[in-house]
Formats: structure tokens, C-alpha cells, sequence
């Protein structure tokens, strides 16, 4: 039986605060999309498979570290497969040693334990200048 939606999002923070982005990846099915709606001009607003995901985020790690996820809230809806987490993130901004908070509303949809679509809606401005994914997959 393939692990929920709940227990991979799990997964996913368990390997980000490890800073492991290739187990974090590889949750991705293959032909995964990843968005973005609220990105700023010059970052992408959609990647197209798991190796896209794998590239824009290779860095993430240098960029920023984060510390600790929190506030954790997972909604269930009425398909099986879709998921809507609320949660917020905490750490600091690597180059700069400055101490970020950034609250989060994520959608994904997860079939046979692996994440298919992840819909991102966060403040990208809430880590000032950081330069996350710039030129990895955009």
C-alpha cells in the first residue's frame, strides 16, 4: 500500500530539514510539476518533471537553511489524492546570517506515494534577494 499524502508531505519536511534535496526529490514522480503562482518577474512559475524540481532546488541548501518547520495544518479533501498544507517555515538566509519566517499554503496531489502536482503559494519577498533556483530551471 502506498504511504498517504500526509505521510510523504511528512517525508518532504523530514528530508528538507535535513537539507537531503535529492531524497526530497525523489519523492517527485517523474513528470511532476511544481508552481509557483506568486513568483516575481525572472523566477519560474512552473518547472516540468522531477529533474527540473531537482535542478532549481540543488542549491537551495547554500541559500537557505531552514531550521525548523511549524505550525503544521494538513486538510484533507474529498479526493483522496489531494492535500492542502498550511504550515511555516523558520531559519536564516544563509549569506546574510539574517533570520527569516515565511508562512506557507501548499497543494499537492500525491498518487502511488509519489508527489504529482505541488501548487507553492508563499511570499517569495519574504527572503529578500535570494536568488533560489536563478538560472537552475527557469
Amino acid at each position: 500500500m502506498s504511504p498517504q499524502p500526509k505521510d510523504v508531505l511528512r517525508q518532504a519536511i523530514d528530508h528538507l530539514l535535513a537539507k537531503d534535496m535529492n531524497a526530497f526529490t525523489d519523492l517527485y514522480a517523474e513528470d511532476a510539476v511544481m508552481e509557483f503562482p506568486f513568483a516575481p518577474p525572472g523566477r519560474p512559475q512552473r518547472l516540468d518533471g522531477r529533474e527540473a524540481v531537482r535542478a532549481y532546488l540543488a542549491d537551495y541548501p547554500d541559500l537557505i537553511d531552514v531550521q525548523r518547520v511549524f505550525d503544521l495544518d494538513v486538510h484533507e479533501t474529498t479526493d483522496p489524492a489531494v492535500i492542502v498544507a498550511e504550515f511555516a517555515a523558520g531559519g536564516r538566509v544563509v549569506a546574510t546570517g539574517t533570520a527569516y519566517t515565511a508562512r506557507y499554503i501548499a497543494v499537492l496531489t500525491v498518487t502511488g506515494g509519489l508527489i504529482r502536482h505541488y501548487r507553492d503559494y508563499w511570499n517569495p519577498l519574504a527572503l529578500g534577494d535570494v536568488p533560489v533556483g536563478q538560472g537552475a530551471a527557469a
